[in-house]
């Protein structure tokens, strides 16, 4: 019995090592002053069971809502702004440059598998929010996925700063 026990335990403990999180920057706010972070979503990765995707590995985003898809011209600076909503926006393509008025702190975000951050230094949250701008030579698409009802998904702070590029990989 108590091999059973021992054996359950490893087990366990096993298995909670093994499991891996969807780690992504987001820029957030505290004090009135955006920010930018690495965080770790709380829900672990997994293993897809639906046709055409099963076997494969997914992050569940949680509840979304009102997707926008936008194209951003080459070079284009969106100047400093707020999150109009707390949201997921995914670079698909191109290249975009975050910097906060109120820090040295910057991240370059490259469109593709690891573009996709969370935007979320809303007017309620932050005075001055962030600049964006689109250095590269292409056109930056993206996708504004808000949260619904403005929910922002579990998750922990990792560290100050954008996420390292061996934190993103999965």
């Amino acid at each position: 019995m108590r091999f059973q026990t021992l054996f359950s335990l490893l087990l366990a403990l096993a298995m909670a090592e093994a499991q891996q999180f969807f780690n992504l920057t987001a820029i957030s706010a505290a004090g009135g002053n955006s920010t930018i972070e690495c965080w770790q979503l709380s829900e672990p990765l997994t293993s897809s069971s639906d046709a055409g995707t099963s076997g494969t590995v997914i992050q569940r985003l949680g509840d979304v809502s009102n997707a926008t898809y936008t194209v951003l011209p080459a070079k284009f600076d969106g100047g400093l702004h707020r999150a109009p909503v707390a949201q997921y926006v995914a670079f698909i393509s191109g290249l975009a440059h975050v910097t906060l008025p109120t820090s040295k702190t910057e991240a370059y975000i490259e469109g593709g598998k690891n573009g996709l951050i969370i935007a979320a230094d809303t007017a309620d949250l932050s005075t001055q929010g962030h600049g964006t701008n689109y250095p590269g030579k292409v056109e930056t698409v993206a996708l504004q996925i808000p949260f619904k009802d403005g929910k922002i998904p579990a998750h922990k702070v990792l560290y100050s700063g954008p996420c390292k590029k061996c934190d993103l990989s999965l």
